[in-house]
């Protein structure tokens, strides 16, 4: 199905092995929940990586870029809780993007997901994202297995602003400028083939300054805001 809203945060880390149990106990436990009962949040996942470069990705939809740039957001990252800050220390390599949907379609929700970071050449943005539009989006929706189709691309400035939690962790967070995502809910290996294609496409496809670093990922955790 289409991304609930028009805002998303999108995060990928790895977890220090030391770290792990204790993180998947406060993220599931704590941390999901707490995020999705801010005003505006829709929906939390969290997947693992089947074969990527970072860990974990974590994806959480909100009603508009507003919301996910905005006071309440802000408000918790500058006062984590006690388990928060314990937690985030075995965070390593954080990749965090607070983004505006550009585009999003499909007919479900799925238990693969690909990932596809990526950066956009400076004044070409407005080509690139008509032509994703128009071109590869279509083209990755009609194909076998696949859930949802969905194109994201990063507030810089809203993304860039330093919080007590990133503090906590020690590390700063890097900043993608463009996701692309793909939801598959059929097998692995014809899913990964189906990814082979289109990371082909997306690195043909003009405006590309960096990447494509794709990812592939089956979900763990969905925390809704009905639940929270």
């Amino acid at each position: 199905m289409a991304l609930l809203g028009d805002g998303a945060v999108a995060i990928w880390h790895d977890i220090a092995p030391e770290g792990l149990r204790d993180f998947y106990a406060w993220h599931g436990g704590e941390h999901m929940p707490e995020r999705v009962a801010i005003p505006g949040f829709l929906r939390g996942r969290r997947y693992v990586a089947l074969d990527a470069d970072l860990g974990f990705f974590n994806l959480y939809e909100a009603t508009d870029t507003g919301v996910v740039a905005g006071p309440d957001y802000k408000a918790r990252l500058d006062n984590p809780t006690p388990w928060t800050v314990r937690t985030v220390k075995h965070f390593r390599d954080v990749h965090r993007s607070i983004c505006r949907v550009a585009a999003t379609a499909g007919a479900g929700d799925g238990g693969l997901m690909a990932t596809w970071r990526y950066e956009i050449a400076e004044g070409a943005e407005a080509a690139h994202e008509a032509a994703m539009k128009a071109g590869l989006l279509a083209t990755i929706g009609a194909m076998d297995g696949v859930a949802g189709a969905h194109l994201l691309i990063a507030d810089r400035a809203a993304s860039g602003v330093k919080n007590a939690e990133e503090r906590a962790r020690g590390q700063a967070n890097r900043v993608p400028g463009a996701v692309l995502m793909v939801e598959g809910w059929g097998d692995v290996p014809d899913f990964t083939q189906r990814c082979d294609k289109i990371t082909a496409a997306l690195a043909a496809t003009a405006g590309l300054s960096e990447g494509p670093h794709r990812g592939l990922y089956r979900l763990q955790a969905t925390a809704n805001k009905g639940a929270a």
